[in-house]
C-alpha cells in the first residue's frame, strides 16, 4: 500500500515541531547546578522523551493499521499437489495429483481433493 507523500511531510514535519535539539556547549553563562537550569534541563528532557514516545505510538499505530488492512486483499492460495498411485479396473497403475490447500506456514487448511489438469 503506497502512503502518499503529503502524509509522510505532515508526519514528519510534526514531529519536528514536537521535538527539540539537545547541545553540549561547556561555554554556559548559567550554573548547570543551580535550581532554574536543572529544572529547565529536567522538563526539556521530561517533554522530549514524551513527544519523541508519542510520535512513535502513533508511527507505531499508523503502520500496523496499514499492515493489517493489508491482509484482507491478500488472497493468494497455496496449493501443494503430491501424486499417488491407484490401480484401474483393468489393472494399470495410473498416477492421481492430490491437492492440499495450505496456509502461509505449510499447514493443511482443507481436505485433500483429486487434482484437475
Amino acid at each position: 500500500m503506497k502512503t502518499s507523500s503529503r502524509a509522510i511531510l505532515s508526519v514528519l514535519s510534526g514531529a519536528w515541531l514536537l521535538t527539540g535539539c539537545a547541545s553540549r556547549d561547556d561555554g554556559r553563562i548559567v550554573n548547570s547546578r543551580q535550581p532554574g537550569p536543572a529544572l529547565g534541563t529536567a522538563v526539556g528532557a521530561a517533554t522530549g522523551a514524551v513527544a519523541g514516545n508519542v510520535a512513535g505510538a502513533v508511527v507505531g499505530v499508523g503502520q500496523g493499521f496499514t499492515a493489517q488492512a493489508g491482509k484482507s486483499f491478500e488472497n493468494d492460495r497455496r496449493v501443494v499437489r503430491t501424486w499417488r498411485s491407484e490401480t484401474t479396473a483393468d489393472g494399470r497403475t495410473i498416477q492421481v495429483p492430490v491437492e492440499v490447500e495450505v496456509d502461509a506456514a505449510g499447514r493443511p487448511i482443507g481436505e485433500p481433493r483429486a487434482g484437475s489438469r
